[in-house]
């Protein structure tokens, strides 16, 4: 089998000009070897954190003389480590992931999004885990960050395909229980789950310390509803269906899809998750290049 055929979700050009910016967590993380992120423990990076009192048994060469010769105490130098992270990239794979558009599907979309920032992450010495679900996890990598585990991760991606019912909920908030060291969790999803449900596994991720962005994956026509007659429309995860008339429902529709729009945006602010909303016609190099600005920018 052609293997280019099984990454066309992968552009190099898009990789090339996006691998100038570094993807960076907002917060402290907690890793194993030496990396571009800050980490709650200090370290002898060249940027100072803060002094502190003497105590026995410190390293007296990171004594500051200076201010012993002006206070006539002790004080020690105390400087940021620096670490690399644990990213988890967590896809939703369910049934209305496969809601196709002329300019494709929601998953085709995701798919290309966590490929791009997986290759990324590696690439800047980061450990990168993939965990794709449906009615429940069908794929489960955990995180490397060798660059040959790269090809696996490109590979479970290329697997793939939507079904079944979203199993959100409950996978968040195991996720969040078996995640023992703080990281990175980028979760890309339509979240057609109950709003106050899926805020509160974005609360136990924070409580457990972890770094969290969520990409809202819609379509455009889900978005505006312009639809002129009469349509069916069927539930892709049930197979239910419903009969409308839109010019009757559309104003009702969009005034309960503006108030969840904006309890999701407010629920992330909340709890100091980033929030970025995705339409399928969209540009995704722009989209992942404005996260990664906006990361570094608040880093």
């Amino acid at each position: 089998m052609d293997e280019s055929a099984d990454r066309k979700f992968l552009d190099p050009q898009v990789l090339a000009r996006l691998m100038r910016q570094f993807l960076h967590a907002r917060m402290p993380m907690i890793g194993n070897v030496s990396g571009h992120h800050k980490s709650p423990h200090r370290g002898s990076s060249v940027e100072f954190a803060e002094y502190r009192k003497y105590v026995p048994g410190d390293d007296i060469r990171r004594l500051d003389w200076r201010v012993y010769g002006r206070t006539d105490r002790f004080y020690m130098r105390e400087f940021e480590a620096d670490t690399n992270l644990r990213c988890y990239l967590v896809m939703d794979c369910s049934a209305s992931m496969g809601f196709t558009a002329e300019h494709g599907s929601k998953l085709e979309l995701a798919r290309r999004m966590v490929a791009t920032l997986a290759y990324l992450l590696v690439q800047q010495g980061d450990a990168v885990g993939l965990q794709c679900f449906g009615e429940k996890a069908v794929h489960d990598v955990p995180p490397r960050r060798n660059p040959a585990h790269l090809r696996y991760i490109f590979d479970t991606l290329g697997k793939v395909k939507p079904h079944g019912e979203t199993a959100l909920i409950p996978t968040l908030h195991n996720f969040a229980e078996t995640i023992k060291q703080r990281a990175l969790v980028l979760i890309f999803s339509d979240f057609f789950c109950d709003v106050e449900a899926l805020l509160d596994c974005f609360q136990h991720l924070r409580f457990r310390k972890h770094d969290l962005a969520v990409f809202h994956l819609l379509d455009r026509r889900e978005l505006e509803f312009k639809f002129d007659r009469p349509v069916r429309f069927v539930d892709m995860e049930t197979d239910g269906s419903l009969l409308a008339e839109p010019a009757v429902v559309r104003s009702h529709y969009l005034n309960h899809l503006k108030e969840y729009l904006e309890r999701l945006r407010e629920g992330c602010n909340q709890f100091n998750a980033d929030y970025h909303q995705v339409v399928t016609d969209q540009d995704y190099e722009k989209i992942l290049a404005d996260f990664l600005v906006e990361r570094a920018r608040h880093q």
